[in-house]
């Protein structure tokens, strides 16, 4: 079996026990099961580019290379957060164009990519993750690389006619046909992508997702993630002793909770579900010290400008509803602005009775998935989703809601908490069906199944001049 090689923004931490996720933990075992190597940035910064950091676990090996304050600044926080995120989830009012940040962003993406070279085989094959190495391919490709290469999109893809708003959407997509495989979460977001290949690059796209570029044939496909489902739910029925105690407490007191879990990002939707629960409180004053609100909110990207003012914002709607309707012994928002532990989530997943995952725009979004294999199948909670979360093209029996539309989630919510046991049970037994059947384990071995199909090049690692290398920077134009 040939070696698999995972490239990512960060590298994970392969001697941790406890991993922040189920993804990271199912790429590792892919590893370990192939051998390889996972490569990508430490999370560091300084002054002066020091040599990658390599840790030989077993048959993996760690590369983690450091970036300098300017490329952290340029590439990170410039290209991939303040255009590409806002812009991928439609946000063309945040996004924050600059050349030099453009700059940057390949700057890092060739050396990242001269970095890894040297520790590649030539049957590897290389699987390439997320937005902020979208020219990872090209940038191999151009030192001569002709190993299999996949990537995946762990947002969204947006519309040709928003894609177009960037000065460099052209380059962006035809690095992206460097790749042999190309997945993403959605059949939406795989349209918008055929949709930008036909319009803007003339670029005929076959039903089966195949594209053909210079004779090579790449594949654009859905390919869903999915958890664990499994170990999430064994790990919900074990809760922790202060969850037990809040839980027997809301019990006595006859009340309910809703629980929210989010990055404290623009993209979640978070004040409008602020907005949404007042809405309900306002509408059924009968809820009035009968039921909460628990949203969990840690920190992101605190350093893209966008951010302070989401918190902001959070903070002053969460005070305005708590100081209009609590009582003594009963605040309606619980906010929490921290990283929880991942054992600790699933308690509270299970001890809440609605699950509230209301994006404006996500690529997945796992938490609901995560909420519906939490839940006890005797006495299960309900989901109220967004219709603009991944999640929704598949858990079609969750409340299905416009995160827009204060007055739609709040009615919605109502249901949710007035549901009779056997609807919630229904909905619940089909749900969890459908996040067994697509789990982590089946995105990882469908990707990794089409991308080992793929053709490999004969020719491996010649070097090829700068001069024909795809997407130059500025200084290069």
């Amino acid at each position: 079996m040939n070696r698999l090689v995972i490239v990512s923004n960060r590298v994970a931490d392969l001697r941790s026990n406890s991993q922040s996720g189920g993804l990271a933990v199912g790429l590792a075992d892919a590893l370990r099961a192939r051998g390889g190597i996972w490569f990508g940035w430490d999370g560091t910064t300084s002054d002066d580019l020091a040599a990658p950091t390599v840790d030989d676990i077993g048959p993996v090996r760690t590369i983690a290379a450091p970036l300098t304050e300017t490329d952290y600044n340029e590439y990170y926080v410039g290209f991939a957060n303040s255009v590409l995120w806002p812009l991928f989830h439609y946000r063309l009012d945040l996004v924050d164009y600059r050349t030099e940040f453009h700059d940057g962003y390949m700057r890092v993406n060739e050396r990242l990519a001269e970095t890894l070279l040297s520790e590649l085989r030539a049957d590897d094959v290389i699987w390439v993750h997320d937005y902020h190495l979208i020219p990872f391919a090209a940038c191999l490709r151009a030192l001569g690389c002709r190993q299999r290469i996949g990537f995946f999109l762990h947002i969204p893809f947006p519309p040709p006619d928003l894609l177009t708003a960037t000065p460099n959407h052209v380059a962006l997509v035809e690095a992206l046909l460097e790749y042999d495989v190309v997945g993403l979460q959605t059949s939406s977001d795989a349209a918008n992508l055929k949709r930008y290949l036909a319009e803007q690059l003339g670029r005929e796209v076959g039903e089966d997702g195949r594209v053909d570029v210079g004779g090579r044939s790449v594949l654009v496909g859905r390919f869903p993630i999915g958890i664990d489902a499994a170990a999430f739910a064994e790990m919900a029925r074990l809760p922790s002793s202060d969850v037990e105690l809040d839980t027997l407490r809301q019990r006595i007191l006859g009340r309910k909770q809703i629980i929210g879990v989010d990055r404290l990002d623009y993209s979640k939707g978070l004040p409008e579900r602020l907005s949404a629960f007042e809405r309900l409180l306002s509408r059924h004053p009968e809820l009035e010290r009968a039921v909460s609100l628990l949203q969990i909110a840690p920190p992101t990207r605190e350093d893209v400008s966008a951010y302070p003012t989401i918190r902001k914002e959070l903070e002053g709607m969460t005070g305005s509803i708590n100081g209009r309707f609590a009582d003594i012994n009963w605040t309606p928002v619980r906010y929490i602005h921290r990283a929880v532990p991942r054992e600790r989530l699933a308690s509270l997943f299970r001890a809440s009775q609605v699950g509230l995952v209301t994006p404006l725009r996500d690529g997945m979004n796992l938490v609901a998935k995560e909420y519906v294999a939490a839940q006890d199948p005797d006495d299960p909670g309900v989901l109220v989703l967004s219709q603009f979360a991944g999640a929704a093209e598949e858990l079609e029996e969750a409340l299905i809601v416009n995160p827009y539309d204060a007055d739609d989630v709040a009615d919605r919510l109502y249901e949710a908490l007035t549901m009779p046991l056997d609807e919630r049970s229904d909905r619940h037994a089909a749900l969890h069906r459908r996040i067994l059947h697509q789990d982590a384990r089946a995105w990882l071995e469908g990707f990794l199944a089409r991308l080992d199909e793929a053709d490999a090049a004969e020719a491996v690692c010649r070097p090829i001049p700068r001069t024909e290398r795809l997407l130059p920077r500025a200084a290069e134009r």
